[in-house]
């Protein structure tokens, strides 16, 4: 079975020959100006929901001032949410309650947050544990493991770690050098067949081996 392209919506077969439903790449079912996401990204959800924009990311409006910005080769389990910085109440003065959105929006009204409204960025091969939230705002690097239900927000290095509520690094995957090595070969920028035919390099637990397999061409 050749290896599915980008652009499909159901990448998963079943030994019966039917898609898995619940299983997408997202640049191929999601539609909408705030998100970015990279080629072979997918989610899963037990249920498959009508929208899967709003279902990972229910508060990023086609209005929102913020995107949600997602790498290349991600992996999302079911449960995962992105909570934007639109869902946002204003928390500097006395009262949150956000009296403007039930009577007319005006941006001018002082119980709306005035911004900023920071984009939320995840870099490529992150893994999303079942449950986990991601916070407005926060920047995870890439090859990061974000464990289930983790609350995660703030700035998460490369190939982390991360677990609990408040999310925290409970351990890095490999060495500094290691991972200036693994972000400067980037295989998830490589050509599919490339990476299809190192998969064995990619997905082993030798760095050495990657990096030779890179200086291979």
């Amino acid at each position: 079975m050749p290896f599915p392209q980008a652009c499909e919506r159901h990448p998963l077969i079943m030994p019966d020959g039917q898609p898995h439903l619940g299983t997408v790449f997202l640049n191929a079912a999601i539609d909408h100006p705030r998100w970015q996401v990279g080629a072979y990204t997918y989610a899963s959800a037990h249920r498959p929901p009508d929208d899967w924009a709003m279902h990972l990311a229910p508060y990023l409006y086609p209005a929102s001032p913020e995107r949600l910005i997602l790498g290349r080769f991600c992996q999302i389990a079911d449960g995962v949410t992105f909570v934007t910085a639109s869902a946002n109440h204003r928390h500097d003065g006395i009262s949150t309650y956000p009296f403007a959105i039930f009577d007319g929006m005006d941006p001018d009204r002082p119980s709306l947050p005035d911004g900023p409204h920071p984009d939320t960025v995840i870099g490529h091969d992150v893994w999303f544990g079942q449950g986990a939230r991601i916070l407005p705002g926060a920047r995870i690097g890439s090859g990061c493991i974000i464990g289930t239900g983790a609350v995660v927000g703030g700035r998460i290095a490369p190939y982390s770690v991360v677990a609990g509520n408040p999310g925290r690094v409970i351990r890095h995957r490999f060495d500094a050098a290691t991972v200036e090595a693994l972000l400067d070969i980037a295989w998830w920028d490589w050509p599919i067949a490339r990476i299809l035919a190192q998969e064995a390099a990619i997905c082993g637990g030798d760095p050495a081996r990657l990096r030779a397999a890179a200086e291979a061409g």
